[in-house]
């Protein structure tokens, strides 16, 4: 007679999905874990990604998946230290392990010049914490208290999130770029009282002190005494250098007071594409847990070294800094400037570069352009050498050194010509363009898909899967199923793929808004899964892949619905668009669209045709202009197999880039769309009054 474990393994293992990749029909796809205890998944599935399991035992469709690596149990620990359940244990580990190694390096001298990377190893940076918790503890702040962090990506910024945790402050990120009023709305809603910021984000500050009475320390990082502002009318706000703090800390040295792992370890404002920021209350039983499933899919050492650039303030950097410093990963910081970036990976040369669809479409479209005007010869050298290391990838063989030497080591030099691993979150990375870049990088490219509310990571792709066009598999930390969309058509039934709203459960999901439960209980059912607003298809072997986004469908005139940021994603890849604002309403039959060019592409063009212009605004403005894209965009949209009503019908050039600063991106590099329709308004109103004066002419053909 079976045993209930024997027959649950039987029940999993019937409904697991067929994949190619086995080798044999009758080889076991489920194993006994000859490693497993207590504390580890007693089975493990072989080569799969997914396995399917009942939501209800008694009555649920076979519809959660989880990860192969995890069926049985979702994983909360690292699988080899499970003693650390907070971000300070996370960082004591570090410590005790790695005390002498590298651990963040910055080129900013303390006069402001630029040199080569100096590093902190991770016992200076323990000693410092220690010393900024005691001094902030020398100022009164209680446990509990929220802390503001209001600077760009340096090390001081580490120090002080580590002090945070080790005594259990709330750690609150204010993005720099949001805005003066954003910021005085999250400042006032988490109650900061103390805010870190630097000289510049200090003027902004004091622009509003009165406004933010919760405050009553605020520390300038990078600035002198002699150099700090006199005290402003609220007598109640210190103001103090991190240098005075450092020291004041170390004379006076205060014992940790310890989180426990269900604390609130921050709170993350979501600037989102629409409304008020929202506060997603992240525990550091979420930020450990999501870094323990990352940390059972992908390798780290610490020989590698990452550099950070990506917003501090936002969940997908931040958990590659929990992720770095398990590993005893150096972080070399970026300068502060984008346009310096390149330089930056030069003088650091990192094994490991995280970054954004949007760079990686650029970095794309540089060497496409860079070929194709290379002359015959080499366009013809890089094609060969590029299909045939593409096929020796997909074929999963080595690819020839010869084409590393020839073509690809250039290109390599361009992140610094050691990088090992890239990975890419935040939106959708074309597959064309991940294919692309895994053949002239020579390294592993993995993308992964998460939200802040997830404490990032949701689904990741495995090592070793060469397959793009997805975002993998769920990581060990949760379980996800589809939920029908009937008013988009998209159901668990659809054929050949189940379609639907993808929802999450388990260890990484947040706990809820701050001071807003009726937006919490809006994305959270009675069974305590969370809506992701995002539409997901099953691919075979349990790779999930984005297809869509609830939330920022709108209708046409005749009730067609329209997704934009899939059609977005089309249009970058473009040669002529950097960037791409679709637009429509129910007003109107069509869409439109606003497209940032790519200004050397568009002057190499301008050039071929013989066309004369004084400036780059002036050219966007030639009609001549204006329909090359547009059907550049057609072909694209062609290729892409859009539906006819997801055609842009009408175009706008603009030189001009869409950016944090002029209030048209969010800080993950998404569109706010509510903002763009207002600072395009003139154009769209103009796009639509030239389509309705051609459409008479076009129904009479």
């Amino acid at each position: 007679m079976e045993s209930p474990a024997q027959r649950r393994l039987n029940a999993i293992q019937s409904h697991l999905l067929p994949s190619a990749v086995y080798a044999a029909e009758d080889e076991s796809l489920i194993g006994r874990n000859v490693t497993s205890s207590s504390s580890s998944p007693p089975f493990f599935v072989d080569q799969q990604y997914s396995v399917v399991l009942p939501e209800k035992l008694q009555t649920g469709k076979w519809n959660v998946y989880r990860s192969a690596r995890s069926p049985m149990k979702l994983l909360s620990r690292f699988d080899d230290h499970p003693e650390i359940g907070t971000l300070h244990e996370n960082f004591v580990h570090a410590v005790e392990t790695y005390r002498d190694y590298k651990y963040l390096g910055t080129r900013i001298r303390v006069d402001g010049t630029v040199g080569e990377y100096k590093w902190m190893t991770f016992g200076e940076a323990a000693t410092a914490r220690e010393a900024i918790g005691s001094g902030l503890r020398y100022y009164g702040l209680e446990q509990g208290a929220c802390v503001g962090l209001y600077f760009i990506n340096r090390p001081e910024w580490m120090v002080v999130d580590h002090a945070c945790s080790a005594y259990s402050y709330i750690s609150v990120p204010l993005y720099d770029t949001l805005g003066p009023d954003a910021v005085k709305f999250v400042v006032n809603h988490s109650g900061i009282k103390a805010i870190f910021c630097v000289p510049e984000t200090l003027n902004t500050l004091l622009s509003f002190i009165s406004s933010i009475p919760s405050v009553r320390l605020i520390v300038v990082v990078g600035g002198a005494d002699e150099h700090l502002p006199s005290l402003p009318s609220t007598p109640d706000v210190k103001f103090v250098s991190y240098l005075k703090l450092l020291g004041q800390g170390r004379r006076n040295l205060q014992p940790f007071f310890p989180p426990k792992p269900d604390d609130v370890a921050t709170i993350c404002y979501t600037s989102g594409t629409t409304g008020t920021p929202k506060g997603v209350v992240l525990t550091h039983r979420n930020l450990i847990a999501n870094a323990s499933a990352f940390c059972r899919k992908v390798k780290f050492y610490p020989s590698d070294v990452y550099i950070s650039y990506l917003p501090l303030a936002h969940i997908y950097e931040r958990s590659n800094q929990v992720i770095c410093c398990n590993n005893g990963v150096g972080v070399g910081f970026y300068q502060g400037d984008n346009l310096k970036l390149m330089d930056d990976l030069a003088a650091l040369r990192p094994t490991i570069f995280c970054s954004v669809p949007r760079l990686y479409n650029r970095i794309y479209a540089g060497i496409t352009n860079a070929v194709s005007t290379s002359g015959a010869l080499k366009e013809r050298l890089f094609r060969a050498a590029y299909n045939s290391k593409r096929q020796a990838i997909m074929n999963g063989r080595n690819a020839s050194p010869i084409w590393d030497k020839l073509v690809f080591n250039k290109i390599k030099e361009k992140l610094g010509g050691r990088v090992r691993i890239l990975g890419s979150g935040a939106s959708p990375l074309s597959p064309d363009v991940m294919d692309f870049l895994r053949v002239c990088f020579g390294c592993m490219l993995i993308e992964g898909y998460g939200m802040t509310e997830t404490s990032c990571i949701i689904t990741l792709m495995d090592v070793g899967d060469v397959l793009a066009g997805h975002v993998g598999s769920p990581h060990a930390a949760c379980e996800v199923k589809l939920v029908d969309v009937p008013e988009m058509n998209y159901t668990s039934e659809d054929e050949p793929y189940p379609r639907g709203e993808i929802c999450v459960r388990g260890p990484i999901v947040f706990q809820g808004y701050y001071k807003d439960e009726v937006q919490t209980r809006e994305v959270f059912d009675d069974d305590g899964w969370f809506h992701t607003g995002d539409i997901g298809l099953w691919l075979p072997g349990g790779r999930l892949k984005i297809i869509d986004r609830k939330k920022n469908i709108f209708k046409l005139a005749q009730g067609e619905y329209i997704a934009p940021e899939k059609i977005e994603n089309v249009y970058a890849k473009c040669k002529f668009v950097s960037q791409c604002f679709v637009y429509g309403d129910s007003f109107n039959s069509s869409l439109v669209a606003v497209v940032a060019v790519e200004p050397d592409v568009l002057r190499d063009w301008a050039a071929s045709e013989g066309i004369q212009y004084e400036d780059l605004g002036q050219l966007c403005n030639d009609p001549r202009a204006r329909n090359a894209v547009l059907a550049e965009m057609d072909d694209v949209g062609r290729e892409a197999q859009l539906r006819g009503f997801e055609f842009a019908k009408a175009v706008t050039l603009v030189p001009e880039q869409f950016t944090l600063e002029n209030g048209l991106l969010t800080p993950t590099f998404k569109i706010k769309r509510s903002q763009a329709k207002e600072y395009f308004a003139k154009a769209i109103a103009n796009m639509y009054a030239e389509l309705s004066t051609s459409e008479p002419a076009l129904s009479k053909l």
